[in-house]
């Protein structure tokens, strides 16, 4: 089919969240001397971090905490597991953690030979991320991203969450689309596809680490370059 309007997701889907993260928490680590109080492991700590981090967000895109509680949160309860509790640290780590993270610029293999490809077919490409503007922003430029996208829709500029129908029809009223002639190509399961699915837009689930499926996607691909078959 030929789309109108092709919308990616960002972290975990284009941007590697898991690689970029690690690198800014490790120098974030570094500077809050946390093996001096008992994490001796870095690994062990950016485990459990990474852990509360994912459960966290699906709290916060279901709107059961706000944004700065998911910020704090997921650094206190890391550090919590080993028996310090500091939450004044715990915020100081993450606004150090929000000023490192969107300089890093990992992202997945093919990611700009498939952004080129769609590109030269003239594909009008978008971005809808639950990401805050700032990084997000931040992410797009390190990586050097933000010009293959005409729009970035977010959760702040939206006033919505995926999988929540509003930040998809929010999308598809600023770039004059519509659902028929529309398709999501994202990673996560619940937030893209399934919301692409309950606005009866096509998707295109990304499995990068080749987990079961659960929610049917129109399409489904393993690696990036594999868009190039469908697109």
């Amino acid at each position: 089919m030929a789309y109108k309007n092709i919308f990616f997701d960002l972290d975990h889907t284009l941007w590697d969240f898991e690689a970029n993260a690690k690198d800014a928490i490790a120098e974030v680590f570094a500077t809050t001397n946390l093996s001096q109080r008992g994490i001796e492991n870095f690994d062990d700590f950016f485990e459990r971090y990474s852990f509360h981090n994912t459960r966290l967000w699906d709290l916060y895109t279901k709107g059961r905490i706000k944004q700065d509680v998911l910020k704090w949160k997921r650094m206190y309860l890391a550090m919590l597991d080993f028996k310090i509790a500091d939450e004044p640290l715990a915020h100081q780590m993450d606004g150090a953690f929000l000023q490192i993270l969107p300089t890093k610029s990992k992202v997945f293999p093919h990611t700009f030979e498939v952004l080129d490809y769609l590109k030269e077919k003239n594909y009008p490409l978008h971005l809808i991320t639950n990401g805050f503007d700032a990084i997000q922003a931040g992410k797009l430029k390190s990586s050097n991203m933000a010009h293959y996208f005409d729009k970035v829709i977010t959760s702040e500029t939206s006033n919505s969450l995926k999988p929540q129908p509003e930040i998809f029809q929010y999308a598809l009223d600023i770039t004059h689309g519509n659902a028929e002639t529309s398709v999501m190509i994202g990673d996560n399961q619940d937030a893209d596809i399934a919301g692409a699915n309950n606005m009866q837009i096509d998707s295109i689930w990304v499995n990068h680490i080749n987990a079961q499926q659960i929610v049917p996607s129109t399409h489904t691909i393993l690696n990036l370059v594999q868009l190039k078959e469908i697109l």
